[in-house]
Parts: structure tokens; C-alpha cells; sequence
């Protein structure tokens, strides 16, 4: 039997599983209307038009009749049909979707034959049929039917086009053991307990309002504290390297776009404005075209590059409502955007500058080591990109060789370039074991084209310069949206909103709390207290649900010895320490950017 552990083996797997809950689906539900089910990270899933309303509460059945496919064994037949016997084929069974693919694959790519999968079952009967183009177990026992669940459901308009039907997506995950699918449903019992979502109501950083529209987050002043104290680490950084700041308007003319060649491929994704006087206008989705025009507005010489401009700054982007989700996905993001306009030659050490930029901050924040991706273009769909294969190898080759210097532990991907150039995209884990995309290095080869950028070398030539585009965190709401799931809300003590929560034990105690609290905030501390009026126990937990670092609890003792009663809140250590050397170690703590608190 081969190894499902294999990627291609494990692929197969999925992809058959999903025709084998559609197989299921439509056995209990006759009269259902399938539409595509492809296999994606950790399983699969299937959309369908069903005849009436189902609920997570039918899982069980579809689950067992999914159980009862797997364990007949049964195999898959490819069939070879012309596009019109498939169209025929569909049309008797009345599957209007599966007509609408194969005419859009007749009109698209010009095909005149399709495929058919066929399960058979033990007796060579033919069970279910799908049109699809493959890739699949050999028999279905190669499925562990103790390894997959069905685990949510969701809506999904057909083609992502509001104005069509809305079908019922079930998601599936799917693994080669059950031991990896408990270990993969504990996971994401886990990342409920931390979805930043719920983090972040409870600890008051950020919220939506139904009035300011879906996908625009408000920041409360907490998460305002938190997105400043981020993006100042990064400002810092980046000044060290010789960045200058820049500001943009958040609206441009539509040409802008057109030169630069967003508006051609990102029209439908732009908020549009029209003027009074009838000029057409867009919400800006990026900063990249607006920096290349202060870079372009007096002549450069060689002496003057490079030019590093860092802005942080917002952008929009008309994202549908149904992909929305938290921070993680929304209409009103905010960038921590840098470019540089550089020569050819000097393209090395702003990448590299760049780059310890990166690891010096995401070691600061707590992640691990950095893996990363040498995004490339795909040659077998030059449609997708700017420029010309010349311009993409040189491009290419520049970045895989800054990457061999580094000895940094990358891989390439072919098709995650951008449409102007080539990335370097830094991948992390989180602390429950998820990859994600954060930093990006890009180096542009077309924008500086498409502009004009150059510089007067030394022969007193024009001198074509190139374009580098460098996010640190990126968008700041998805990164804290990783962020906060990482830490799940407990931020080291430089970072944190509130790092100190005073507690008097009783009133007599609250004169001391103040004269401290005024003493921390002259240091620059982030003080809270939380006075006498609840019980001791109660501002405790309180004050650990707020994920507030140190809780200083003041009593009769220490208002008499000039203590506090430190209790760390990751630790849940308690230990007494003087006033003097409690605010001596906090400073250091936080001026160093330490990830874990030193007292207690």
C-alpha cells in the first residue's frame, strides 16, 4: 500500500475523500446539486445546492456512510469524454454546475475532451461520478477511515459572485493516522482558546462596529498602545539603516494605477471614487506608485542613492464580506511599507540590511527561526507578470544569490512572485506549530521601467535604478492577529498595554499605591491600579484575565518597608522585593526588550 505520508500520496487522499463525501452527500440527499470539492491544507471540502437545509447535527450520518464507501474498497475509472457527451451526460442528471464548468473550460482554455471520474463499487458497479481532472488513491482502503472529520459548515457563493446561488460548503480534515487527526483537532482546540478575536475583546485592543462597516477595525487605546510600540521598534531599526520618513495622501488618480499596473490587474479590488467634476479616483491599496513619485520628483544623481522611504500608513481594499475574518482579513489595513530606489550594484547590502532588520525584530517579538521562501515567477504563465523573461532571471538569480550568502535555510516556490518582481518572504511558527508568511523583501524590476526612475551615473549618463519593497510585519492587523494567537495575549513586558496593575489590599494601602503608580509613570511605566474596592482574590484573577504582566500586591508590610509583592502572571510566582530594586529591574527588563520579566 503506498505511503500516505507522502505529499503527492496524502494530496490523493484528500482529493479522493472529497469524492467520496459527495458520493455520501448525495445518497442521503437525493436531488443535491454538486459543485467542485478540492483538497486543501489538512483535508478537504465540498460545495453543494442541497434540496433542504442541513445542520451540523447530520455530521454523524454522513460521516458513517463515508465509513461504509471507505471500507467497501472501492476503486476509481478515469472515462475520456468529448465536451458535448459530458455536457449531455450532466444535463440527464440535471447537475447544472457541472455544465457551467465544462463550457467555461471549453470557452477558457479551449478543450475539447474532458474527464470523468467514476467510483466503483466491489461488484463493478459504478457508485458516483465526477467531473474532475484527477489524481486519486488507487482504493479507497488506502483512506484511514479513523482519520478524517467532517468539522464545520459554511456558505459559499458559486464562483464567489454574490449575485449567484448560495451553496452549503462541508469541511473536511483528513490525515494518514488517527493519532494525527487527535493531535490536529487538540491543535485546534488550542487555537480557539487563542483566536484573536475573542483576545482581543477580552483584552479591550480592538473592536468592529456595525455602523463603521464590516472589515474596518477600530483600535481601542490599548491596541493603539500595542500597534505604536511595534511599529516604533521598527521605525528605530529602520532609522539605524538610514531610512527617511514620507507621507502619502490615502486617494489617487486612476492613471497613477495605470502606469504602474495595478489598475489593469487590480481594478475590481480598488474602492473607487468619482469627483464632483467627473475625475475617476481610487482608495489607495498599496504606497509603492505614491513613492515612486517623490523619488521621481527632481533629478537624481549617483552621490543621492540610495533613497529609503518608510511610511506607515493605511490602505484599503474592496475584500468580499464573506472572506472578512477578524484582523486576519479585512477592508482597512495599515503597513509598515518601506522602498528603496538603488543601483543595480547596490542591491546586495540594502537587501541584507533589510534583512537583518527582519530577524533583529522577530527575535525581539518571540518567534523562532525564520524560514524563507525565494518567491518566483511561473515561465509557463508569462501572462500574470510585468517585464520580460530577461528581466525576471536577472532578478531571480540576484536574490538566490544573496540567499546562498546568507546561508539562509530557504526554498524557492515557483508562481509566489509578485506580478512586478521576485520575494524573499520569511516564514514563522507559531506556538501551536502554524506556518505563517510574514516579513517580505521585493525586488522590483518593472516599476522603476514603467516610471522612468533613474540616476545619473558617473559618466554623467541616465542610469536605469531598481525599485526594493521591504514590510516588516506587512499589514499590522494580520500580524497581530498571528501575533496575539502566538502569545495568546500575553505579551512580554515592553510590549504589553498595561504592564503593572497596582492592588492595595484596603483603602488604608491606596496612598501608597498612588505615590508608586506616579512614581512608575515619570519612568515611562504603564501603570493600572486597581483599587480596594472588590475583594484582593477577585482583582487577582482579574487582573491575570487582562494578562497584565506583574500584579504589585501593597499591604500593611509593605507600605512599612517601602515593598511590593511582586506576582509575575506567566509564572504565577509571587516574591517580595524592595521598591527601588522592583523599578530598577522593570527599567532594565523593558529598555532591553526582554521577552520574559525578570521578577518572579
Amino acid at each position: 500500500m503506498p505511503d500516505v505520508k507522502e505529499p503527492d500520496q496524502l494530496y490523493k487522499m484528500r482529493h479522493s475523500l472529497a469524492h467520496v463525501l459527495a458520493q455520501a452527500v448525495t445518497k442521503l440527499w437525493p436531488g443535491t446539486l454538486i459543485t467542485i470539492g478540492p483538497p486543501i491544507e489538512n483535508g478537504c471540502y465540498y460545495d453543494f445546492l442541497f434540496p433542504q437545509p442541513i445542520s451540523d447535527a447530520d455530521f454523524g450520518a454522513i460521516e458513517k456512510e463515508m465509513r461504509r464507501i471507505i471500507n467497501q474498497g472501492q476503486t476509481f475509472r478515469c472515462d475520456t469524454l468529448s465536451v458535448t457527451d459530458a455536457k449531455k451526460f450532466w444535463r440527464e442528471r440535471h447537475q447544472k454546475f457541472k455544465v457551467e464548468l465544462i463550457d467555461d473550460l471549453e470557452k477558457n482554455e479551449k478543450v475539447k475532451e474532458v474527464t470523468h471520474y467514476a467510483n466503483i463499487g466491489p461488484k463493478g458497479e459504478e457508485t458516483f461520478v465526477d467531473l474532475c481532472r484527477g489524481g486519486h488513491v488507487e482504493n479507497l482502503k488506502e483512506i484511514p477511515a479513523d482519520g478524517f472529520k467532517l468539522m464545520h459548515l459554511a456558505g459559499a457563493y458559486w464562483r464567489g459572485d454574490e449575485k449567484r446561488e448560495q451553496l452549503t460548503r462541508i469541511y473536511v480534515v483528513a490525515f494518514p493516522s488517527k493519532d494525527e487527526l487527535k493531535a490536529h483537532l487538540a491543535m485546534l482546540e488550542e487555537a480557539k482558546r487563542r483566536d484573536h478575536r475573542k483576545l482581543g475583546k477580552e483584552l479591550d485592543l480592538f473592536t468592529f462596529s456595525d455602523l463603521v462597516g464590516p472589515g474596518l477595525p477600530l483600535w481601542t487605546p490599548r491596541g493603539t498602545m500595542l500597534r505604536h510600540l511595534l511599529d516604533q521598534f521598527v521605525w528605530e531599526l529602520r532609522s539605524a539603516k538610514g531610512y527617511q520618513r514620507v507621507t502619502i495622501p490615502h486617494i489617487t488618480k486612476k492613471e497613477l494605477y495605470e502606469v504602474s499596473g495595478h489598475w489593469q490587474k487590480f481594478a475590481n479590488e480598488l474602492f473607487h471614487i468619482t469627483t464632483r467634476e467627473g475625475h475617476e479616483f481610487a482608495m489607495k491599496p498599496m504606497n509603492c506608485p505614491h513613492h515612486t513619485q517623490i523619488y521621481a520628483c527632481q533629478q537624481r544623481s549617483y552621490r543621492d542613492v540610495p533613497q529609503r522611504y518608510a511610511e506607515t500608513t493605511a490602505c484599503y481594499r474592496d475584500e468580499q464580506t464573506g472572506e472578512l475574518h477578524g484582523l486576519s482579513r479585512v477592508r482597512g489595513f495599515t503597513q509598515d511599507d518601506a522602498h528603496v530606489f538603488c543601483r543595480q550594484s547596490q542591491v546586495k547590502d540594502e537587501i541584507l540590511a533589510i534583512w537583518h532588520i527582519v530577524d533583529t525584530f522577530y527575535a525581539a517579538v518571540g518567534f523562532g527561526k525564520l524560514k524563507v521562501r525565494l518567491s518566483l515567477h511561473d515561465p509557463a504563465c508569462p501572462e500574470k507578470y510585468l517585464g520580460t523573461p530577461e528581466m525576471w532571471k536577472r532578478a531571480e538569480e540576484a536574490l538566490r544569490e544573496i540567499a546562498i550568502d546568507r546561508k539562509a535555510d530557504f526554498f524557492e516556490s515557483l508562481g509566489e512572485a509578485a506580478f512586478y518582481g521576485p520575494k524573499v518572504d520569511f516564514i514563522t511558527k507559531d506556538s501551536i506549530g502554524r506556518e505563517w508568511q510574514v516579513a517580505t523583501i521585493q525586488l522590483d524590476i518593472n516599476m522603476p521601467e514603467r516610471f522612468n526612475l533613474s540616476c545619473i551615473n558617473e559618466k554623467n549618463e541616465e542610469e536605469r535604478i531598481v525599485m526594493i519593497h521591504a514590510a516588516i510585519m506587512g499589514s499590522l492587523e494580520r500580524f497581530l492577529s498571528i501575533y496575539i494567537e502566538h502569545m495568546a495575549g500575553l505579551f512580554p513586558l515592553w510590549l504589553a498595554p498595561v504592564q503593572i496593575a497596582l492592588l492595595p489590599v484596603a483603602g488604608t494601602h491606596e496612598e501608597y499605591a498612588l505615590e508608586l503608580a506616579k512614581e512608575l509613570r515619570e519612568k515611562a511605566m504603564r501603570v493600572q491600579t486597581m483599587g480596594s474596592d472588590e475583594s484582593l482574590g477577585k482583582r487577582v484573577r482579574d487582573g491575570e484575565k487582562m494578562k497584565i504582566p506583574y500584579l504589585l500586591v501593597m499591604g500593611d508590610r509593605e507600605v512599612a518597608e517601602k515593598t511590593v509583592t511582586v506576582r509575575n502572571v506567566k509564572t504565577k510566582k509571587q516574591i517580595a522585593v524592595s521598591r527601588s530594586e522592583f523599578i530598577e529591574k522593570t527599567l532594565i527588563d523593558i529598555t532591553t526588550r526582554m521577552l520574559e520579566a525578570s521578577i518572579g
